[in-house]
């Protein structure tokens, strides 16, 4: 009987241990179950180094950034779009193409001058939005009274979201058509449409409500896809400090005035009342709904001159030939009321170009030409920025400690700070040794021993002096290989999935801004267990890690970087996408701040006779 309970103890130790931790590492010799086991916390050195960028690739980026931006520390950033602007292959305006027009020996009465005349053009760039609505009630999340109840009351009133939406009124009034009458008490609502829509908006820092100057110029040299410099053979790479504009390569100005943004959705009504409902005047309707985006109108004629006027030539015959002669857009700010940094959506922006054309109507009768006509019809042409766009980004008056810090990092000695920011400024993380870590005592001494390594964890504690600022702070840092860019095993291996977005992804990898008790930003922390437990058991290479900021998670597309002492980096694609960063503790920090230097900490069991 008691050998028994032994063995029931035994197995129900082993399972004990298989179930608390995943990352159950041995490390050394085979173990003997005679042995006693000792779980040890211990904190090992982490060098830190400042690296900052001379410049990163932004061409193939899923957003583009535009504005103007100031922090305490990493100074003025400033964003600016250059763009490819891309058509259907050889279009045609109108109803008939050019060379039937104008053929002299042509005798059917539809060929006539279309004379084509733009009325408008516009710009639309949308900025990045959701409509999460967790409980399906109507109403977005971010405005919703309980976002997780579908009884909740948004408006006060006296029905619930869920029954409002169901009876198309508006669970954000509690008098939908505006007609100073209740919604529970009006029969007659009609005049509301229930097709509007009310968006959250993403990704606009500093003060929504500022002003600023918004101009767009003609861009005057070609971007090729092809290097030149490697005889064609490889895609061509622009980087966040080509400046077109400051180099003098722009001409005509399509846009220049001073705009605010506008975050309600963009309703368009029908322009004529159609006669064949009388109870109903169309022009009061809506027929097209557009989420919320920066829309400005761009020059009339400079469309008609190098779009309309040239149906029928080589210039618009592929979509090549239009971006050679027509080569794009540099759309720029200046003169801001306040702070305001945008990430917008270039991948769904177009110019929208309006046009009118003479239309020839048989009236249904084409053997008879008495009662034949001509009129006025309007057409729609959508020009996509589907080609090369490059965002140009420059930052400058940063803090001289930043630079101080580079400097010294660049002679091999540890950094008191760690200055992270995207697009700009990364950290270089050495772990156990500085001189020489490959050829490390504290590696060698767990590689004799024989020992379990339960977690590693790589911890990172914000400067105290900025923990309050968390505007631009970052919400999430990435960790992977310095030498290489490629992800750690730790990050590969783990498939955790989050319900709040796609950067807190991958929570058990980690990397996400953590909040102490009071809600102030705290930390950030990785854990690498199986990166550590590959260096001490498999002998694996003690290489170097980059630190920066993250953006996506789920996008660690490879892009090309170099640093300010001409290191060639592969650079994560999504530490290039917005304005944020963090001050981290170093290695070596003064003495105040001694408990927050970066630490790498091991858990680990020791079995001892």
């Amino acid at each position: 009987m008691r050998s028994n309970i032994r063995f029931l103890a035994s197995i129900a130790f082993i399972l004990f241990l298989s179930s608390c931790n995943k990352d159950f590492h041995p490390v050394g010799e085979n173990l003997f179950t005679d042995e006693k086991l000792e779980t040890i916390t211990e904190n090992f050195p982490a060098f830190t180094f400042q690296k900052k960028l001379k410049k990163v690739q932004t061409n193939g980026l899923p957003l583009a950034q535009l504005g103007r931006i100031n922090h305490p520390v990493f100074g003025l950033a400033e964003a600016s779009i250059t763009a490819q602007l891309t058509i259907t292959e050889t279009p045609v305006f109108g109803n008939h193409e050019q060379e039937f027009e104008e053929d002299p020996n042509q005798t059917d009465p539809n060929l006539i001058p279309e004379n084509e005349t733009v009325k408008w053009v516009y710009l639309d760039i949308p900025f990045f939005t959701n409509q999460n609505d967790a409980d399906n009630d109507g109403v977005i999340d971010s405005l919703d009274a309980d976002p997780n109840d579908p009884q909740s009351n948004s408006d006060g009133d006296e029905l619930t979201d869920i029954v409002e939406t169901q009876a198309e009124l508006n669970p954000l009034s509690s008098d939908s058509d505006g007609d100073g009458i209740l919604d529970h008490n009006d029969d007659d609502n009609e005049s509301y449409q229930s097709e509007n829509k009310v968006y959250e908006i993403d990704s606009i820092y500093g003060n929504r409500e500022a002003t600023f100057n918004l101009k767009i110029y003609e861009l005057t040299t070609f971007l090729n896809n092809l290097d030149p410099e490697n005889n064609f053979e490889t895609s061509q790479t622009y980087y966040s400090d080509q400046d077109y504009f400051e180099q003098g390569l722009f001409n005509a100005t399509l846009f220049d005035e001073t705009i605010s943004l506008n975050f309600d959705e963009i309703r368009i009504n029908y322009k004529e009342d159609d006669p064949d409902t009388p109870d109903i005047d169309e022009t009061t309707q809506v027929e097209t709904r557009l989420s919320p985006r920066i829309r400005v109108p761009l020059d009339v004629n400079f469309f008609q001159q190098n779009l309309i006027d040239k149906e029928g030539s080589s210039e618009l015959e592929t979509a090549a030939d239009f971006q050679k002669a027509l080569r794009g857009l540099i759309i720029r700010t200046d003169n801001f009321s306040d702070d305001l940094y945008m990430l917008l959506d270039m991948q769904n922006a177009a110019i929208n170009v309006v046009y009118e054309h003479d239309d020839y109507l048989t009236k249904g009768t084409p053997d008879d030409l008495s009662d034949d006509d001509v009129e006025t019809v309007e057409k729609e042409l959508s020009i996509s920025f589907n080609g090369i766009r490059i965002n140009t980004l420059n930052n400058k008056l940063f803090d001289a400690a930043i630079q101080e810090q580079v400097i010294s990092s660049n002679n091999n000695i540890p950094s008191e700070r760690l200055y992270v920011k995207s697009g700009s400024l990364l950290g270089k993380v050495r772990l156990f040794g500085n001189e020489d870590p490959n050829d490390n005592e504290l590696i060698e001494g767990f590689r004799s021993q024989t020992l379990l390594i339960n977690q590693a964890n790589l911890i990172f504690y914000i400067d105290p002096a900025l923990a309050s600022s968390k505007e631009l702070l970052a919400q999430r840092l990435y960790l992977f290989d310095y030498n290489s860019g490629v992800p750690l095993s730790d990050y590969t291996n783990d498939t955790s999935i989050s319900n709040f977005g796609t950067n807190t992804n991958k929570n058990i990898f980690g990397g996400l801004l953590e909040y102490d008790e009071n809600n102030v930003p705290l930390r950030y922390k990785f854990n690498i267990t199986n990166h550590i437990s590959n260096i001490i058991r498999n002998d694996s290479i003690n290489f170097d890690l980059g630190l920066v900021v993250n953006a996506d998670i789920s996008n660690l597309t490879p892009i090309k970087a170099t640093t300010e002492s001409e290191e060639e980096l592969v650079y994560p694609l999504s530490a290039t996408l917005n304005p944020l960063g963090a001050v981290l503790i170093g290695s070596h920090p003064e003495a105040s701040i001694e408990d927050k230097k970066v630490r790498l900490e091991l858990i680990y069991s020791s079995y001892k006779n």
